[in-house]
């Protein structure tokens, strides 16, 4: 055999060597997981979620999953996490929206003393060991909400708001509501309406009122995103279309809702940003960690917060948002 030819046998065999190994690296990179943990998955918002952590996971080589209840239900949220937590093959990564961050701290801190990075998302748990929260600055939703509610009622007028108590992105609205209506005098919140989670009882409520009290309340708010829904779907049925109704993010009625002018507006979260960034940076810090974590002193290597922005969303331009929706998901199956 000549020189050349066993060159070039040579370069063959250690090119078929380095393919084997490169296909071989990607099946050991396909084992590496990271979880998305949620309460009621179910809902539009966290199917937006899924779409953005899957299209992150297929770019970074990674796998990805979402756990969580079907219905909204904190301690169960706490017990799938708790079984991430406790699995052989330990999770590369965890990002959770704690419904209860009071329920969700020690399970946190258990995942961080085992060595899994754990990051929050959407809802912040700001008590426990978790790395880094990204998601909405949420005082400032709360704030414009108000602000632009404010605007609608002419600077007067009483309000009604639905929430879920308890967790620490809706006390955070509330709060921006209460200090930005604390400059109108003239509008007040007369009754913060806790749904558990559950849109049935926004829907209730609202009729109630319809029925009962309906020339006392002039707004209807919303700190989350299944609640505004019901209430326009009930002022719809009973043709009382002189309401202010401000919802909070996109689901399909919401902007049907819009359309028809029974919602004047509600602000758009972006959760698909949430997932998709909060794996990747997960995965960044699996494979190029920093020699030290270092969240809290003026040399920190990896953020405390991560904003992902909100939008406005109202009759101008919610066709084009009706679009991105539509679209959010090409490339964001696994």
């Amino acid at each position: 055999m000549s020189s050349y030819s066993r060159a070039l046998g040579f370069l063959l065999a250690l090119g078929g060597l380095l393919l084997a190994l490169g296909c071989g690296g990607g099946e050991y990179r396909k084992q590496e997981v990271y979880y998305l943990v949620a309460a009621n998955i179910n809902l539009p918002y966290w199917q937006s979620a899924r779409n953005g952590l899957f299209r992150a996971a297929a770019e970074v080589g990674v796998s990805a999953d979402v756990k969580g209840p079907e219905t909204y239900d904190p301690k169960a949220q706490r017990e799938e996490f708790l079984k991430l937590v406790a699995m052989e093959r330990q999770p590369a990564g965890i990002l959770v929206s704690p419904a209860s961050a009071e329920l969700m701290k020690d399970a946190i801190d258990q995942a961080v003393a085992k060595g899994i990075k754990v990051i929050t998302i959407d809802s912040d748990a700001p008590g426990s060991k978790r790395l880094f929260f990204v998601g909405t600055d949420n005082y400032d939703v709360g704030a414009r909400s108000a602000e632009y509610v404010a605007q609608r009622l002419n600077r007067a007028g009483n309000v009604i708001i639905f929430t879920i108590a308890g967790q620490v992105n809706l006390e955070e609205r509330l709060r921006g509501y209460r200090d930005v209506f604390a400059t109108y005098p003239a509008i007040r919140i007369i009754e913060t309406v806790d749904i558990k989670g559950d849109p049935v009882v926004a829907f209730d409520r609202t009729k109630l009122i319809v029925a009962k009290e309906l020339n006392r309340v002039d707004a209807f708010a919303c700190l989350e995103a299944i609640a505004c829904p019901e209430v326009a779907e009930v002022l719809s049925r009973n043709n009382v279309r002189n309401k202010v109704v401000v919802a909070m993010d996109v689901s399909e009625r919401t902007l049907d809702w819009i359309q028809k002018g029974m919602i004047q507006a509600t602000f758009a979260q972006r959760p698909y940003t949430m997932a998709y960034v909060g794996l990747r940076m997960l995965a960044d810090l699996q494979h190029y960690p920093p020699a030290k974590l270092e969240t809290t002193s003026s040399l920190a290597t990896v953020p405390q917060f991560v904003d992902t922005g909100v939008s406005l969303v109202d009759r101008s331009n919610v066709d084009q948002f009706l679009k991105d929706q539509a679209a959010q998901g090409e490339g964001g199956s696994q």
